[in-house]
């Protein structure tokens, strides 16, 4: 078996990895207090059984409990989650917390507060590590914008690639978004993290609110989105991408076999995901899904977890995730029609530029699906957009003082910011060579 290590960091961490958690449970048919509910279909509990190991172990009676560890800074996250209707899930020692909080600064999760942290987190993660027979890699969700999630997130990847080096590290980031701001030092703190994402992740799925809100708004035609429907959208993204890993598929693919095919330049390891169908709740009757419906959607900009425009850029590499009982002849059919009607979109020098996989078991409450992984680089506009609001406020070296109380270096400011012009220009090249 090849296990994963799951870590949520952070506020907005915590709650789209309990989301992440309650999404696969239902689809592997676990209940909240870790039991398995057989079903009359033997065929179907063959499947859900078959990879439980890759996130789950075998605990007391039969109990089903998560690789999962659960960090913040600050108490008041667990205790949400433990009120929740996950608190009889998670291994009690693997809530790791501090009392203060990282008031959204960087440099407190990332040296003071968060150094102090990062040995009984470790030690957790260690632990983990030595009960699975055969690692495959880690997987961290967490935010940018804020201090845990980007400052003591950060601190965990590097310091697992420095003990684990061989293994894949992939990282589920929420990027600050343009209108939905919910601190004022957000440019500063996610060109930090930025920077060592750059250096330490092997995949980074770039998530943001913007985007989430207007799937909400616009497709599936919620009048006040909460941010549990936004986490939904997430959760349903992640258990897509996992999918090959979790099911037994016709091609399956693990997180090693993703990032050999996505990733063609080490630094170009961001990507942007999208999941199909989404429509509203008033027009699902009218519908009835089929692949190319599925095709159509999921190549759709409005789809994307991520405020830019693929149109505007052009793809290096993809990944079609299906889902449902459908035929693999009609899905490369369909892969191979959108790449030759959207020829431009796709670089020219990487032939066969779209990795496709199939998994029979559909998600929870649909008979199929689709998840799109894209290494595209558009996504450079949502780096652009961070590096002009980070010289904006940097300039003038607003709120610097707060950083630099915490021990932090002016020049770690500059290194970061030069770091993320130069994988700007890096997209930029890529996308103009023929």
């Amino acid at each position: 078996m090849r296990e994963i290590i799951h870590i949520q960091t952070g506020q907005c961490g915590n709650q789209i990895g309990a989301k992440f958690w309650e999404v696969i449970s239902g689809e592997h048919a676990i209940l909240p207090n870790g039991n398995y509910v057989t079903s009359v279909d033997k065929e179907l509990n063959k499947l859900r059984q078959e990879r439980l190991d890759v996130y789950y172990t075998e605990g007391y009676e039969g109990k089903h409990v998560p690789r999962a560890v659960l960090v913040d800074l600050e108490p008041g996250t667990m205790d949400s989650v433990r009120c929740g209707p996950l608190k009889n899930f998670f291994r009690p020692e693997n809530y790791v917390y501090g009392q203060n909080g990282a008031g959204n600064n960087w440099a407190r999760g990332h040296y003071t507060d968060g150094g102090e942290l990062l040995e009984p987190v470790m030690e957790v993660i260690r632990k983990e590590a030595e009960g699975c027979d055969c690692l495959q890699g880690f997987q961290l969700t967490h935010s940018l914008g804020g201090g845990t999630g980007s400052g003591l997130g950060t601190l965990l990847i590097s310091q697992i690639r420095a003990e684990f080096p061989d293994r894949i590290i992939a990282s589920h980031s929420v990027v600050p978004s343009p209108k939905v701001s919910d601190t004022v030092v957000e440019p500063y703190n996610a060109t930090l993290s930025f920077h060592n994402l750059l250096e330490d992740t092997d995949q980074t799925y770039c998530i943001d609110n913007e985007a989430l809100y207007d799937i909400c708004f616009k497709t599936l035609k919620l009048k006040t989105p909460t941010y549990g429907d936004l986490n939904h959208l997430v959760s349903l993204t992640m258990s897509g991408v996992t999918t090959c890993l979790r099911f037994p598929g016709q091609l399956n693919s693990d997180l090693r076999k993703l990032a050999v095919n996505m990733i063609p330049f080490p630094r170009l390891h961001f990507f942007v995901a999208g999941f199909a169908p989404l429509t509203s709740r008033g027009s699902k009757p009218y519908r009835a899904l089929s692949v190319p419906d599925l095709t159509q959607q999921m190549f759709d900009a409005k789809n994307l977890l991520a405020d830019c425009d693929p149109r505007h850029g052009r793809y290096l590499t993809a990944a079609a995730i299906f889902r449902g009982i459908m035929s693999m002849r009609e899905v490369e059919d369909q892969m191979c029609s959108i790449q030759n009607k959207k020829s431009s979109l796709f670089v020219e020098w990487i032939p066969n530029n779209v990795l496709t996989a199939v998994c029979n078991v559909p998600p929870c409450g649909l008979d199929m699906s689709s998840t799109f992984v894209g290494n595209s680089t558009s996504i450079q506009e949502l780096f652009k957009r961070v590096s002009e609001q980070f010289h904006a406020m940097y300039r003038r070296k607003a709120f610097v003082h707060w950083y630099t109380n915490e021990g932090m270096d002016e020049m770690e400011f500059t290194e970061a910011e030069a770091n993320m012009n130069d994988l700007i220009s890096e997209y930029q090249l890529y996308q103009e060579s023929n």
